[in-house]
């Protein structure tokens, strides 16, 4: 038996392009999460502030939400080409506006924002009342 030594030849990806997507940021008291999605809702690349390097009580400024924002998008545009986004905020927290100010900075164009925080429609009962 003859025995080859072939190398393995490297599998070719086709780069993907997405010049339009969602923006999804869940700002919440504690953290702040964006997420960028094909307009299918397919995603392809995450940040949070945690991940953009703060810890403790300063992950959950608006400065470490416009950071990770920022971050985030500006490596987008060079990998993908994002170009235009619609974004979807969700949650009470801290970063929202700042969030969204750091996309624009970064080069891409905000088409649409809308908030999609939940709002109970009378769900869950309130804990009874304290008595001292």
């Amino acid at each position: 038996m003859p025995n080859k030594t072939t190398a393995k030849q490297p599998i070719k990806r086709s780069k993907r392009q997405c010049l339009e997507g969602i923006v999804h940021i869940k700002a919440s008291f504690n953290n702040t999460i964006i997420t960028f999605t094909d307009l299918q809702g397919n995603v392809f690349a995450w940040s949070s502030s945690t991940k953009a390097g703060f810890r403790g009580s300063r992950k959950s400024t608006p400065f470490a939400a416009q950071v990770a924002s920022h971050d985030l998008a500006k490596d987008c545009v060079e990998r993908f080409g994002l170009k235009r986004v619609h974004v979807k905020v969700q949650g009470p927290g801290p970063g929202r506006e700042s969030a969204i100010r750091a996309l624009e900075t970064a080069g891409v164009k905000v088409l649409s924002i809308e908030d999609v925080t939940g709002i109970p429609h009378n769900g869950c009962r309130d804990p009874k009342k304290r008595r001292v």
